[in-house]
């Protein structure tokens, strides 16, 4: 079911006079909305069911439908790629955790309809409609061509290892540029290997856990007013070969080490830190 648009208010909430939408109300109190896209995916499915608070309402957004919302959360079933839905959907909204996308190498109309138009909408109806901040979820494979032996913080060059990669670079562009001329609060996160443990060695350095995951992304709703603030979202893995740049800006406390799982994964470090995505070919047929 669509989520009707709400009347806007007319009463400035920053320096950059942007619009608010009418927010939930209880009792007088304002209810902090916050919509995820991509609520039926991993990373999505897992962040529903370790962060929410109480008094916010949650609105999950997917092609595929949500079949069992709980009575916080709001299930939206939309097309990204359609700018009016996608403005219909943010309306109202806190914050937009962006996750939906293509997660893996593909065609490039595949890509451009759900990473490249999507991301675009996204930023473009949070812009219009008076959201305050978007969490845009980038990925390490804007930065696969780089050697383990290499520390890489947020503003190295990027050296995407796919179309995806380059799909995610894109949008780590779109929200600079809607941070700086519009004045959305925007946080760029690159993830890093989001799975239950490692399984390879090549996990060890870039692992997320699916807890640090939830710390990670509650830090981006809770966090200050921000300008643009990217970093990579990785546990506190003693291997870790990215830096830890932007974590005290959003107040990120990772607790989880793979160094736990080391000896289960024996082995040696792939050329690339984007791993097989690396490989010609991949993802390819």
């Amino acid at each position: 079911m669509p989520v009707t648009r709400a009347m806007r208010a007319n009463i400035p909430i920053d320096p950059f006079g942007r619009q608010g939408a009418r927010r939930r109300m209880c009792q007088g109190v304002r209810m902090p909305v916050i919509t995820l896209t991509g609520a039926t995916g991993r990373i999505g499915t897992a962040l529903r069911a370790r962060i929410p608070r109480d008094g916010e309402t949650w609105r999950l957004v997917d092609l595929r439908p949500v079949t069992d919302p709980r009575p916080h959360e709001e299930a939206v079933t939309a097309d990204l790629s359609d700018l009016e839905a996608v403005t219909g959907v943010v309306e109202g909204s806190d914050t937009v955790v962006h996750l939906a996308a293509v997660s893996t190498e593909t065609s490039f109309d595949d890509i451009c309809r759900h990473n490249l138009v999507a991301a675009y909408n996204v930023f473009e109806a949070a812009r219009v409609t008076g959201v305050r901040r978007v969490v845009f979820a980038s990925t390490m494979h804007v930065t696969g061509y780089y050697p383990w032996d290499v520390t890489l913080t947020p503003d190295a060059p990027v050296r995407p290892d796919t179309l995806y990669g380059v799909s995610k670079a894109y949008g780590e562009a779109l929200g600079r540029l809607y941070a700086d001329k519009h004045g959305l609060e925007v946080i760029t996160v690159r993830i890093g290997n989001f799975v239950d443990r490692p399984d390879r060695p090549s996990d060890l350095p870039i692992w997320l856990s699916h807890d640090d995951a939830a710390r990670l992304f509650r830090a981006c709703l809770d966090a200050d007013i921000v300008d643009h603030v990217a970093l990579y979202g990785v546990s506190a893995n003693t291997r870790r070969v990215w830096s830890d740049d932007g974590w005290e800006a959003i107040g990120y406390r990772p607790v989880d080490d793979s160094e736990r799982y080391a000896d289960d994964v024996p082995g040696e470090l792939t050329r690339w830190q984007g791993m097989e995505f690396t490989e010609r070919g991949f993802g390819l047929t």
